[in-house]
C-alpha cells in the first residue's frame, strides 16, 4: 500500500513540474523575446532505473521528464520606436555585455539610450557591434537627458544592422547565429550563453536582416498554456485523491492491527 502511495506521488511530481513550467510560460506571454520551455519524456528504462536507485521519498531525481527551450520565432509587432529592433533570421541573436564583461545572447530587441549614448537593453546590458559597445554619441558630451531624447528619433538602423546618427555612421550591430540552439545555456527567459558544445558564427553582412521599429514578441500561445494548466490541475488532483484514499486505508489497517 505504501508502494501505491509512492507510485502516486511519483506520478504527481511530473505534473507539478509541468504546472510550474506552464505557469512560467503563461506569466511571460507578453515578455518581448521570451522563449517558452517545454517538457520532454525520457526513456521508460531510464525512469525505472531512477525508481530503483532512489528508494524512499519520491524526488524530482526520479522523474522521467526534463525541460528544453523552444526557439520558435515569436510574432513581430510594429512599434515605430527607432530603438526597437527585430531579427528576421532564425536562430540569430543579439550579443550583449554586462558591466563585468559577461556576454549574453538574446532576441529581445527593445533597447534604450544611456546618458553616455550607449545603446543598452532595458536592464542595462550593452548592445555590441563589430567594434564593441555601440555608442551613438562617440565623443559628444551630453549635458542632460533631454539631449538624448532629442537625438533618439534621428537614429537609423539599416536592414543589415548599420547604425546611423543622422547621416553619420556609428557602427554595425553584431549578430551571432547558432547552429544548435539546444546547447545554449538558459540564463533567463530572454538571455542565453554559449556552451562548449555550441556551434556558432558571426552572421555575415549579406545574411543579416533586421527590422527597425519592430519587436519580436514571446512565442507563448496563452490559450494553449491555459488549456494545459486546466488539464494538469485535473491530473494532479487525481493523484492527490489516490494518495488520500490509500492513506485513509492504511490508517484503518493500523487501527485494526492494534486489536490483533
Amino acid at each position: 500500500m505504501i508502494r501505491e502511495i509512492y507510485t502516486a506521488a511519483l506520478g504527481m511530481l511530473p505534473q507539478q513540474l509541468k504546472l510550474e513550467v506552464t505557469a512560467t510560460n503563461l506569466s511571460n506571454a507578453n515578455t518581448v523575446g521570451f522563449k517558452k520551455e517545454k517538457i520532454f519524456e525520457r526513456e521508460i528504462i531510464e525512469a525505472r532505473q531512477n525508481i530503483i536507485h532512489h528508494k524512499g521519498l519520491a524526488e524530482f531525481a526520479d522523474l522521467p521528464i526534463g525541460t528544453y527551450t523552444d526557439f520558435e520565432v515569436g510574432n513581430f509587432e510594429e512599434t515605430k520606436n527607432p530603438l526597437d529592433v527585430a531579427i528576421d533570421v532564425p536562430n540569430a541573436f543579439f550579443l550583449l555585455e554586462d558591466e563585468n564583461g559577461m556576454q549574453y545572447l538574446t532576441r529581445a530587441g527593445s533597447f534604450t539610450l544611456t546618458r553616455e549614448g550607449n545603446i543598452v537593453a532595458k536592464d542595462g546590458k550593452f548592445l555590441l557591434g563589430e567594434g564593441g559597445r555601440l555608442n551613438i554619441l562617440r565623443e559628444l558630451i551630453i549635458e542632460n537627458s533631454l539631449l538624448v531624447n532629442a537625438i533618439s528619433p534621428e537614429i537609423r538602423i539599416s536592414e543589415r544592422g548599420e547604425v546611423y546618427l543622422n547621416e553619420s555612421y556609428i557602427g554595425r550591430i553584431q549578430l551571432i547565429q547558432v547552429e544548435n540552439p539546444e546547447t545554449l545555456q538558459r540564463i533567463s527567459g530572454v538571455y542565453f550563453q554559449l556552451s562548449s558544445e555550441t556551434r556558432h558564427q558571426f552572421l555575415p553582412y549579406e545574411q543579416t536582416t533586421l527590422r527597425q521599429g519592430w519587436l519580436e514578441n514571446s512565442n507563448v500561445d496563452p490559450i494553449r498554456e491555459m488549456i494545459n494548466i486546466i488539464e494538469l490541475q485535473r491530473l494532479f488532483e487525481m493523484g492527490a485523491k489516490i494518495i488520500q484514499i490509500n492513506d485513509s486505508t492504511l490508517e484503518q489497517s493500523f487501527r485494526l492491527g492494534r486489536f490483533v
